[in-house]
């Protein structure tokens, strides 16, 4: 890889007896290699690797209202942990974890089609964010001397990467590993999309590991300095999606501080102590006994400007090192994730716009059902000089890793 990494600069024959057998034969071999019909989305199309053991399924996953198709593709590891990610997004749409008696369910919310993914009841399920996730005050910046005006989504602000062109709404390339369980997406941004400078090329490799993780490893470049932020926005439920709330699911943070917002989830630019808060998650704490508006029962009941948590928190140690960002448990299954990461930040949201969406398999997503824990460098960074830098030069290479380490106890 050339140029610097942006981050540390910054702190996946037989014999014929009969004719008439022949024929027979022949027509049963051929109806059993006839294609599959266009409208099965998700169901295995070809497999890369020469029809290897590990070879990675691929399957249609629909066409998007533009009539873009886009595609599925399934990673196994040898322990039987399941990963699917899509085209649409550079979204991850299934994640298959064991339990503490071996028994695997699917955790993450998200949709049976790309047509799932298009409707009302998405909310960033999965996607990659950006080409800045988060907020951006206003949408607006100014970079060197010029003022950049964006899609302000989130009024009155700007939320993870504006509106149609954002990169979770876009059909990525695929390619598929030959000889590891990861497939990468690319895609090309050119300047001035969604209001952005520079034409900017990115790169995300998702890959399920033997050792039970999920890597996801993210590159970008650009020709104009930009400034550049992505993450995945993976909804998690550890006892299963759409069984409940996360409520019962025990959080731990390594963060001794978090970024202050106002009311509108903007950063004040204060660093301030987790101790003596309900932020403070440096020792596990169940997430349902100090959650801000607890007694609520959907948004409409909320009366913090939060809803719930949705705080970012400064990941103690070195930002551009892999260090641990977050544990999560849920005592009822013992499933167990870690987070790792190299970014300064993360965002833990603890799903307080969820409505009851349908999702997959015909599964409902409740209020608090579900919770990201998104890496990331911090809201807002682009218009405070004091946080670490998300701005991307001309012969620069962005890159970033995030690994979720799964287990059950």
């Amino acid at each position: 890889r050339t140029g610097v990494c942006i981050i540390c600069a910054m702190q996946t024959p037989f014999p014929t007896l009969f004719k008439t057998a022949a024929a027979a034969a022949s027509i049963l071999i051929m109806n059993a290699c006839a294609p599959a019909p266009e409208d099965n989305a998700g169901q295995p199309e070809s497999e890369t690797g020469d029809g290897d053991s590990n070879a990675i399924a691929k399957a249609d996953f629909g066409e998007t209202k533009a009539g873009e198709a886009t595609e599925i593709y399934t990673l196994t590891n040898k322990n039987g942990l399941v990963a699917k990610v899509t085209t649409y997004g550079a979204t991850l749409v299934e994640l298959h974890l064991p339990d503490k008696d071996g028994n695997l369910v699917d955790v993450i919310n998200g949709f049976d089609n790309v047509a799932g993914y298009e409707g009302d009841g998405n909310q960033y399920f999965g996607c990659t964010t950006g080409r800045v996730c988060n907020r951006i005050a206003k949408g607006k910046f100014t970079l060197d001397g010029e003022e950049y005006t964006l899609a302000t989504n989130n009024d009155p602000n700007h939320l993870h990467g504006g509106g149609d062109k954002a990169l979770s709404k876009q059909v990525w390339k695929a390619e598929p590993s030959a000889d590891t369980q990861a497939v990468t997406f690319s895609l090309t941004s050119p300047d001035g999309e969604e209001g952005y400078p520079g034409n900017l090329s990115m790169k995300v490799t998702y890959t399920l590991t033997d050792e039970n993780e999920l890597r996801i490893d993210y590159e970008a470049t650009t020709d104009k300095a930009t400034p550049v932020n992505l993450t995945n926005h993976a909804y998690f439920n550890l006892g299963g999606a759409g069984s409940g709330t996360i409520l019962s699911h025990e959080l731990t943070l390594n963060a001794d501080n978090y970024t202050a917002t106002d009311d509108t989830l903007i950063p004040t630019g204060k660093i301030e102590p987790v101790a003596d808060t309900a932020l403070d998650f440096r020792k596990a704490h169940v997430i349902g006994e100090r959650i801000p508006d607890k007694e609520a029962k959907e948004t409409a009941d909320c009366e913090t400007s939060t809803l719930g948590y949705d705080h970012n928190f400064v990941v103690n140690g070195e930002a551009g090192t892999m260090r641990l960002a977050a544990r999560l448990k849920d005592p009822a299954s013992g499933r167990v994730m870690e987070i790792h990461t190299d970014q300064p930040g993360i965002q833990f949201y603890s799903g307080n716009f969820l409505m009851e969406q349908e999702g997959k398999g015909g599964k409902k997503y409740p209020f608090r059902g579900a919770l990201c824990l998104e890496t990331q460098h911090f809201p807002d960074s682009v218009n405070h000089e004091d946080f670490p830098s998300t701005i991307l030069k001309p012969g620069d290479t962005y890159s970033t890793t995030t690994v979720h380490r799964f287990s059950a106890e």
